[in-house]
């Protein structure tokens, strides 16, 4: 199952609340921490993720591209950077898999419709009458 982007996880969001996800943030900032700040907060992770994976695989391509001489001391920066690299993309896909399960899990409710057939009060169950005393 592919993963959510940052971008695609902040659209959800925004079409799970109705709102854009500006609006969603100032309005979490004044709401006791809820779903929304916990969305809100994953949206944030997977962002910063995916800028970690963009930054280190920059880096990595800048260390290992064919002009560059890796020497000694170079090989420590490219491992370190591959490592990095890794990381990040390990946690943006655990971010990205525990987030996409929620929102799977959560559905915009829309308010009811109002209706517009005549309602009929159902006509309360007749008392039970009193049985006699038994006779002897």
């Amino acid at each position: 199952m592919p993963h959510l982007t940052s971008t695609e996880f902040a659209g959800r969001i925004e079409e799970l609340y109705g709102a854009p996800l500006a609006a969603l943030e100032t309005h979490a900032q004044d709401q006791p921490q809820g779903m929304l700040a916990a969305l809100l907060g994953s949206h944030h992770d997977i962002a910063l993720a995916e800028r970690s994976i963009a930054f280190h695989r920059e880096r990595l391509a800048q260390l290992v591209a064919p002009d560059w001489e890796i020497g000694t001391h170079e090989v420590s920066h490219v491992l370190d950077c591959a490592r990095r690299l890794a990381e990040a993309v390990a946690v943006r896909d655990v971010q990205a898999k525990t987030a996409s399960a929620v929102l799977r899990s959560l559905g915009r409710v829309h308010p009811p419709e109002p209706s517009t057939a005549p309602v009929h009060a159902v006509p309360a169950a007749p008392a039970m009458a009193a049985s006699p005393a038994p006779s002897r």
